[in-house]
C-alpha cells in the first residue's frame, strides 16, 4: 500500500508476543511496539491528534508555532507533524535529555531551549513554565500542553485501546504501561475497560517520582521528588492526563533494573526498545506473583532503543551510573544515580 505522507502510517503498531525474558512469567506477554510509529514512538498518535484538533478548533492556523515542554518524544512527534503542515516548532526540554534525543528534535527542525532537570514545576526556569512563557510570548502560538490537553488521552481511546483489544481478541487480562503525561495508558485502559471492566492496569512509576504516593494517599509530596534518570516514567507534577480512577496500582523501579531489562530485551528478544520499555518489563517481573497462566498481559513499549544509545545500551555510560559491574556474576547494589540511598 502506497501513502500520500508519513502522518498516514502512524498508527496500527505490531503486537509482539515475548518470550525469553517472560520464561518464568505464567501469563501469556505481549509488547505493543510502538517504535513502528514513524516517529518511533508511541507520541506520533499524540501528535497529530492534538495538532489536528487545534486545527479543527481555530487555535493554529497557517504560520502559526508549536509550542510545548517535552523529555524528548513528543517533541520530536510534534516536530515531524510541523513538518509536514508548515508549522514553527519551538520546544523546551531538562537537561537530562539523552544527545541522541536533543539531535533528533534539531534535525526535525524544531527550535530546542534546554532548561535544568531539577527545577521545581513553578520555577520560571523550569521546562514546563518556560514553554507557558513563550506560548504567550510568541504570536500566533499554539501551546500542546501534552500534560494537560485530553486530546493526548482522547488519541490512544480512539487507536491504541482499539488495536490492543483486537489484536489480542478481547483477551487482554492486564495492561503495563509507564505513566507520564499518562495519555498513553490511560487513554488505552478507558477504551479496553468500557470493553471488560475486569482488566488491570497498572502504572509503573520511577524512584524520583511524585505519583504513586499521591495516588494511594490524594498527597502531593514535594519531599517524594528527586532526580533520576528513567526518561518517560515518572512525574514532578499530577498530570490531567493521568486518570487515578483507572488505574488499579502504581508499582515503582528502579533506573538500573528497567536499565537492565532494556538491555535483555534487545539480547534475548531481538526488539531494541527504549528505556520505559525496560520499566515495563520490570515491573512485570514485580507483580509475577500475582498472575497465572489464563492471563494475557500486554506491555507497553512506547519507543525505540536507538533514542538511548549513548545512555543504557552505551556500557561506558552503564558503568559510570553504577548499573554495570566489571563482574557480569556480581550485580551491582541497587543505588539510584543521585541519591546516596541503597535499595533492598
Amino acid at each position: 500500500m502506497a501513502y500520500s505522507n508519513i502522518l498516514e502510517t502512524i498508527g496500527k503498531t505490531p503486537l509482539v508476543q515475548l518470550n525469553n525474558v517472560v520464561a518464568d512469567i505464567p501469563a501469556t506477554v505481549y509488547a505493543k511496539l510502538e517504535a513502528f510509529n514513524p516517529g518511533l514512538s508511541a507520541k506520533d498518535r499524540i501528535a497529530l491528534h492534538i495538532i489536528e484538533r487545534a486545527e479543527q478548533l481555530g487555535k493554529l492556523g497557517p504560520g502559526g508555532t508549536v509550542v510545548d515542554a517535552t523529555s524528548g518524544n513528543t517533541g520530536f512527534s510534534l516536530a515531524m507533524v510541523c513538518a509536514l503542515k508548515g508549522y514553527r516548532c519551538v520546544l523546551t526540554v531538562t537537561s537530562k535529555i539523552s544527545e541522541d534525543k536533543l539531535n533528533n528534535l534539531r534535525a526535525m527542525g524544531a527550535e530546542v531551549i534546554l532548561c535544568p532537570k531539577d527545577a521545581k514545576p513553578n520555577d520560571p526556569n523550569s521546562y514546563y513554565r518556560r514553554a507557558e512563557q513563550l506560548a504567550k510570548d510568541i504570536p500566533g502560538a499554539f501551546y500542546a500542553n501534552q500534560n494537560f490537553n485530553p486530546d493526548n488521552s482522547e488519541a490512544h481511546y480512539l487507536s491504541t485501546g482499539p488495536e490492543i483489544w483486537d489484536e489480542t481478541n478481547g483477551r487482554v487480562t492486564c495492561i503495563i504501561g509507564s505513566a507520564s503525561t499518562g495519555g498513553t495508558l490511560c487513554g488505552s485502559a478507558r477504551y479496553l475497560r468500557e470493553q471488560n471492566p475486569g482488566i488491570k492496569v497498572i502504572a509503573v512509576d520511577a524512584y524520583g517520582s511524585v505519583l504513586k504516593k499521591y495516588h494511594e494517599t490524594g498527597v502531593y509530596d514535594e519531599n517524594e521528588i528527586y532526580s533520576y534518570r528513567i526518561e518517560g516514567t515518572g512525574k514532578n507534577i499530577i498530570p490531567g492526563n493521568i486518570d487515578f480512577e483507572l488505574i488499579d496500582r502504581f508499582v515503582k523501579v528502579t533506573d538500573r533494573d528497567s536499565a537492565l531489562r532494556a538491555r535483555a530485551i534487545a539480547r534475548q528478544e531481538g526488539i531494541l526498545a527504549g528505556y520505559s520499555s525496560g520499566a515495563a518489563l520490570q515491573c512485570l517481573h514485580q507483580i509475577k506473583a500475582e498472575l497465572t497462566a489464563d492471563d494475557v498481559v500486554v506491555l507497553l513499549f512506547a519507543d525505540h532503543g536507538s533514542k538511548y544509545v549513548s545512555k543504557i545500551f552505551n556500557d561506558d555510560w552503564m558503568h559510570a551510573e553504577g548499573f554495570l559491574t566489571e563482574n557480569p556474576e556480581q550485580p551491582a547494589p541497587l543505588v539510584h544515580a543521585n541519591k546516596d540511598q541503597v535499595l533492598c
